[in-house]
């Protein structure tokens, strides 16, 4: 038997392996979900009618408000979930991928039923709970686009909360002394290069366990941020934390578009920047030189050295880049959420950024939709509570935390990161 022969028929064996290869987690994560919400429908019954309001008083077209009946309109929900989730459950049986429309359709129509089921005799401001999912965002958007491209690059970035915190403070600082929001974001990302120096100095140079940097930079700036804020701040707040912040600016026309128009254009210039970030990293990853050799180095370093990239010197500044979008996404907890900075005010949200970045597969867009996922989530949390559903007040708490686990182990096991990331790089 010929060479040729033997090599055919093992590129044949492994095909056969790998179509035979069933991913059954999504598929058991839509009917866990669907189970559930049946169980909260059946166990928890709420009568009544639930309320849309769609318009919002800054618009000026106003949209009818949208009544529906709780419990039909629940069973209705329920069971097309049902068929989403059989649907999966057979492309997955028949060793093929679950779609993902698929998917983005059953977490839509899975919101849609809990907002039924919540909103029972009560109001659902729908436009005001996109505004809020929004904001609660953009911080994670940033450091999830800072994370992606650590990680492509071949540097596990862990030290996000870090840059957030830095970020949050030399903003809130610069902005209380210049009386410029604009300088205030440059500050923030000054802050963020910063950690990412030491990140990039000790793992690529010194060769250091990166995830360990990461978790030591982020004790390291929480304290620091900390001393800092009680010894230099606090004494001095009229003058040292007392930031300018960024006004909404609406844009004419599409700011009155209903529901979509308060969301995507009455905001800052920090979520226009976000917008804009997202397209620009996308576009930059998969359609120019530098996201080419970003991406060869962050796969096969060895490779990319052999055909001259300098494969080190690219880790460093591109890492140092992710620190200064990471520190933009610290800007905005001072310079238009919050009024002044506070200790450990970032409340962990760099790491929930990581999971963004992992559910997201390392992909720009991916990473962000997951980002807003989880600040979706988070805004519904007090949208629960103003609507006094029978759910306890400690569990909605711990309704991100959950979510973030959830999407995480349900849909991330199964995919696969950057083949050199997290591995130092020795030339030779």
């Amino acid at each position: 038997m010929s060479a040729s022969t033997i090599s055919t028929m093992s590129d044949d064996t492994l095909h056969l392996a790998r179509v035979k290869e069933r991913h059954l987690k999504v598929p058991v994560v839509l009917i866990v979900v669907t189970l559930l919400l049946a169980a909260l429908f059946l166990f928890v019954p709420r009568t009544g009618e639930s309320t849309f309001r769609l318009g919002d008083s800054s618009s000026a077209i106003a949209m009818p408000d949208v009544v529906l009946p709780t419990m039909l309109t629940g069973w209705v929900i329920l069971a097309l979930l049902a068929v989403l989730s059989l649907w999966a459950l057979w492309e997955a049986w028949s060793y093929r991928p679950v779609p993902l429309w698929l998917t983005i359709a059953f977490g839509a129509f899975g919101v849609f039923v809990f907002l039924v089921w919540a909103g029972a005799d009560g109001l659902v401001p729908v436009s005001s709970l996109l505004v809020g999912a929004v904001s609660l965002s953009v911080p994670l958007v940033f450091g999830a686009l800072g994370g992606v491209i650590g990680e492509r690059v071949g540097v596990v970035n862990v030290a996000i909360e870090g840059q957030f915190l830095l970020g949050a403070f030399t903003a809130a600082m610069i902005s209380s002394i210049t009386r410029n929001p604009f300088l205030g974001l440059i500050g923030a990302m000054v802050g963020g290069v910063l950690v990412a120096f030491v990140l990039a100095a000790f793992s690529i140079k010194y060769l250091v366990e990166q995830v360990i940097v990461g978790v030591v930079l982020n004790v390291l700036v929480t304290g620091l941020t900390g001393f800092l804020h009680g010894a230099l701040l606090v004494p001095n707040e009229m003058t040292l934390n007392n930031p300018v912040r960024f006004e909404r600016i609406k844009i004419p026309l599409l700011g009155d578009i209903p529901v979509l128009g308060p969301v995507l254009f009455n905001q800052t210039f920090i979520v226009y920047l976000m917008f804009l970030a997202i397209v620009a990293v996308t576009w930059g990853l998969y359609r120019t030189r530098w996201g080419l050799r970003l991406r060869s180095v962050g796969e096969h370093p060895q490779a990319a050295d052999t055909v001259g990239i300098k494969v080190n010197p690219t880790r460093f500044w591109n890492v140092l880049l992710a620190g200064a979008i990471a520190g933009i996404g610290g800007a905005y907890f001072t310079l238009v959420s919050v009024p002044q900075f506070g200790k450990e005010m970032t409340a962990g949200l760099g790491f929930i950024a990581l999971a963004a970045v992992i559910f997201g597969r390392w992909d720009p867009i991916r990473a962000s939709l997951a980002a807003l996922m989880f600040g979706f989530v988070t805004n519904l949390q007090n949208l629960l509570t103003v609507l006094r559903t029978p759910i306890p007040s400690e569990f909605m708490l711990m309704l991100p935390y959950v979510v973030t686990i959830l999407a995480v182990a349900g849909f991330a096991g199964q995919i696969r990161g950057p083949a050199a990331a997290g591995k130092p790089y020795i030339k030779g």
